[in-house]
């Protein structure tokens, strides 16, 4: 299922009522970050999103998209007959119905994950699901909007992505580690702007540094490139 939509100016969050959801695209592809890197994957990218990150890859998911109940989006997933399914944006978090989605899908029995920029509350996050949150450095504009008190909210087995663009970004995201120890059992991601900072250099800023990350590269883009629903 793919649902086309454009971007548009920054705007406030999608209004939906809590047993709906604005859906960009449902697609199954290869899981290309974090730990569940590999597996086939049904991916569910809600519309909107409150951030404008500068190298957004996304922009098409900010506005638009199909208003779905949760049943049809529960169907839809199943459908595709794999078990690992990640629940993306936009901004995911940003629509009430993300939440008794991500409890629904969790109670089918599925693996669930939640791609997030952190800069809402994960609070009410049903505790089954993995959390992917990402920590915004100065090079994506967005910096500010990081919710430091996020951290807490995360359990064994989430994860932290950074995306850095320069040696800015690197050096920030290693001042911020420092200032801010990370919950036990949680990784730590670090991860080029595609495109704009060379991946060697990434990787060897981090070995240089024995910072204590892990390097990953978007398996989707070097397989099939920056194409939506891929």
């Amino acid at each position: 299922m793919t649902v086309a939509a454009a971007a548009a100016p920054r705007q406030a969050r999608p209004s939906a009522p809590a047993d709906r959801v604005r859906i960009t695209e449902i697609f199954l592809s290869l899981q290309g970050e974090a730990a569940q890197v590999g597996w086939p994957t049904v991916f569910v990218r809600l519309t909107g999103c409150p951030l404008r990150c500068r190298w957004c890859d996304t922009e098409y998911s900010f506005s638009g998209g199909e208003s779905l109940r949760l049943d049809q989006v529960l169907q839809a997933v199943e459908d595709f007959g794999v078990r690992h399914v990640c629940v993306t944006g936009g901004e995911p978090l940003a629509q009430p119905g993300c939440l008794p989605l991500l409890r629904e899908l969790c109670d089918r029995g599925l693996t669930v994950s939640l791609e997030t920029s952190g800069a809402l509350d994960l609070g009410s996050v049903d505790r089954r699901v993995n959390i992917v949150m990402d920590l915004k450095a100065p090079g994506s504009g967005e910096a500010a909007r990081n919710r430091m008190e996020n951290l807490q909210q995360l359990k064994p087995g989430d994860q932290i992505k950074f995306v850095l663009a320069d040696r800015a970004d690197f050096d920030w995201a290693l001042d911020l580690l420092g200032r801010h120890p990370m919950p036990t059992g949680v990784d730590v991601l670090f991860s080029p702007v595609h495109g704009e900072l060379e991946p060697r250099l990434l990787a060897d800023w981090i070995v240089q540094a024995r910072a204590p990350v892990r390097f990953q590269l978007q398996l989707h883009k070097l397989l099939w490139g920056d194409v939506p629903g891929r």
